[in-house]
């Protein structure tokens, strides 16, 4: 092969390996920018909202909606939440946590989270203005929580407010406007701070050895498994005993279901499943939940 074809060739092929690199790379950076959104919760959350926006009686449209807005906070929140905590993470050696396994870079995150969060202000106010007004105040009490208040003793307060006006962005946005009932809005506060607890349990020790000392910590994982679990059940009996009339077989049902799935997951307060098992009584609460908005 003449000098001159051979450079051209193995000019060729270099450049071939170069751009599976960077395509590569671009793939791996993908799939961390995914992993680090927390996405497991925001795919509940999108998913409930996007239930109770049909129950109340919202058109596809309407669903279609709500379930973007909703969407997008939760991005917004999750890669908001995972870069807050980078720092913490590293001193901890997470490495499970894309940031600290070096997948995705810290500035693609940060930016990310700033590009959901501003999408979901248009995608909030076009259900109108007050039902984009609530949803606004849920987020930003949630991205509260990953900046200041994870580390004080109100650090589940974001959590109650953020759940708790989740149905009022779904029946504010129906035409007239109209509020969700007092019980439904308490039985979604009471289940976001459950899901507050529940989520901290595993990383206790963690959280304490970086500085980071939220109700949760100050109480310890005992407590806070206790606290978490009878927030939980509150939740599910406010939505059973809430509505008039009388309490259907499957609320009871519920209720005891609910009473016992927590007792057997809160018993060992290390790792994931009494979080698992609190978005479980969630999807479980959806189905009452969305039952008793049905127009």
């Amino acid at each position: 092969m003449p000098v001159r074809t051979k450079q051209i060739a193995e000019s060729a092929d270099g450049a071939g390996v170069g751009a599976a690199t960077r395509a590569a790379r671009a793939g791996r950076a993908l799939g961390g920018l995914g992993a680090s959104c927390h996405p497991l919760p925001a795919a509940a959350v999108t998913l409930f909202a996007a239930v109770l926006a049909v129950a109340a009686g919202h058109g596809p449209p309407g669903v279609f909606l709500v379930a973007g807005a909703v969407a997008a906070g939760q991005l917004s929140v999750g890669w908001c939440n995972d870069r807050a905590d980078l720092g913490r993470d590293l001193a901890t050696g997470r490495r499970d946590k894309p940031l600290v396994a070096g997948t995705v870079s810290a500035a693609a995150v940060a930016r990310a989270a700033g590009a959901a969060l501003l999408l979901c202000v248009p995608l909030s106010l076009a259900a109108g203005p007050l039902a984009g007004a609530v949803h606004l105040a849920g987020v930003a009490a949630a991205w509260g929580y990953n900046l200041r208040l994870k580390g004080t003793v109100v650090s589940w307060a974001p959590y109650a407010l953020a759940f708790g006006l989740l149905p009022a962005f779904v029946t504010l946005g129906l035409p007239g406007a109209p509020w969700p009932p007092p019980w439904l809005m308490a039985a979604a506060a009471l289940l976001g701070a459950g899901a507050h607890f529940a989520n901290v349990l595993p990383d206790i020790d963690d959280d304490l050895a970086t500085g980071v000392v939220g109700l949760p910590q100050r109480l310890g994982a005992r407590r806070s498994a206790v606290l978490a679990g009878l927030l939980v059940l509150g939740s599910t009996a406010a939505l059973v005993a809430g509505p008039p009339g009388r309490v259907t077989a499957y609320g009871w049902v519920l209720l005891g279901a609910t009473a016992t799935a927590l007792l057997l997951a809160l018993r060992r307060p290390a790792g994931r499943l009494p979080f698992l098992t609190v978005t479980a009584v969630a999807g479980a609460d959806v189905i009452l939940l969305a039952a008793e908005l049905r127009p």
